[in-house]
């Protein structure tokens, strides 16, 4: 949806109060699974690491053209990031780092899949100035995993977070999935303590979703049912709560100081650059406009136009209504909702006008509202379809 209407920039906060963070997407997999709708594609025999990085590089020039806020996060994702070398990722990090700076606590996370990291190279990672590993896990059951099409055991899986420690990674996430293909609540909860004994900083434990335009979406599996869905979730929430997590949003557990600082830049609606094929970026520009824009997508076609105007496949502004709808949408996942000042800093917009624009479910008793947060209560985080629906464009 394009508009032109302007937002203004609240007198009391500037752009440059605004976190910046920069998301590079990687597109290639060893193979692609059935339920996957990201914009990834499977590995030639021969990866073109090279020509990549450089077309990257020519984005990057052209993406933080007119930035000079300091990088407050990065993002390698895919795909599968962990197919490219060390080296690599570090050409990256320098070019990053050479044009706006990265901030002295910078936070990089590299999306690592256990079944194509050789794990001596978590050390070189590292070394690279990589930080932070999110492992892509899924389950630590052989058949639910080869349910998947994963490419990984569960033997494999606990090796990579092993091996991850080794090389020097405190700062780890497992992706765990539930509501799997002929997986039974013990199973499921045997995935969770299972993960929960490695002791990771972060948990992203989300339910498996058929997607348009995925095999799965077109020959659905056997899933286990909604009831047996709610209690293998309820549980575990129970163990991971019991375990000192904090569900910190609707997918996303974490213990003190863990949370993903670039996934809560998302989610409190805060700025992003993205660079690679299909990457998206919302930025502030100077007049206070808010601009989204995505990369193109087909992996050969973006490297023969990155750096270029043509690499840029769709461009538009949000107007009033998508800004507030946006920020809310993301901000709503978060437990600590959304507050006053990210809301009027980064919309641009009025508080005040929240509380008749959210009448309802305000007295449908789905959300809190005062004159500092917005929040979802416990039983509106359920129905957080319901609460947007109040606010679409």
């Amino acid at each position: 949806m394009s508009a032109t209407t302007e937002i203004p920039v609240p007198a009391v906060a500037q752009r440059s109060d605004i976190p910046l963070s920069v998301y590079v997407h990687l597109p290639w997999c060893v193979r692609k699974c059935p339920y996957c709708d990201f914009n990834s594609h499977r590995a030639p025999a021969q990866l073109p690491e090279a020509d990549y990085i450089d077309a990257l590089l020519a984005d990057w020039a052209l993406a933080s053209a007119h930035e000079t806020r300091p990088i407050e996060t990065v993002f390698f994702g895919g795909g599968t990031p962990s197919l490219f070398s060390a080296e690599a990722i570090g050409r990256v990090l320098e070019a990053l780092d050479a044009r706006l700076g990265l901030a002295t606590h910078c936070e990089i996370t590299l999306e690592a899949n256990p079944g194509t990291t050789e794990h001596a190279r978590f050390a070189d990672l590292r070394a690279a100035g990589v930080n932070r590993l999110s492992l892509g896990i899924q389950s630590l059951d052989d058949d639910c995993l080869t349910a998947l099409g994963r490419i990984h055991g569960a033997n494999e899986a606990l090796a990579a977070i092993d091996d991850a420690r080794a090389g020097g990674f405190t700062a780890i996430n497992c992706d765990l999935m539930f509501g799997l293909p002929g997986q039974t609540l013990a199973k499921a909860m045997t995935d969770v303590e299972t993960i929960i004994e490695r002791d990771p900083g972060h948990i992203s434990y989300y339910q498996l979703t058929l997607e348009p335009n995925t095999p799965f979406y077109r020959q659905p599996p056997a899933l286990p049912d909604e009831d047996r869905v709610i209690e293998i979730f309820e549980q575990a929430s129970e163990r991971l709560n019991a375990a000192g997590y904090t569900q910190y949003e609707v997918s996303a557990w974490a213990k003190p100081q863990r949370a993903c600082r670039h996934n809560e830049n998302y989610w409190r609606f805060g700025d992003y650059l993205g660079i690679g094929a299909g990457a998206h970026g919302k930025r502030t520009r100077a007049d206070g406009q808010i601009e989204r824009n995505a990369r193109q997508r087909w992996p050969t076609g973006y490297m023969t136009v990155a750096g270029k105007a043509a690499s840029v496949a769709e461009t538009r502004v949000l107007d009033q209504a998508d800004a507030r709808f946006e920020c809310l949408l993301n901000g709503l996942r978060r437990r600590a909702g959304v507050t006053r000042r990210d809301y009027e800093q980064r919309t641009g917009l009025d508080w005040q006008t929240l509380g008749a624009a959210l009448a309802r479910p305000i007295e449908q008793g789905l959300v809190s509202f005062d004159v500092q947060a917005l929040r979802a209560t416990d039983r509106g985080w359920r129905f957080l379809d319901t609460i947007l629906a109040e606010l679409l464009p």
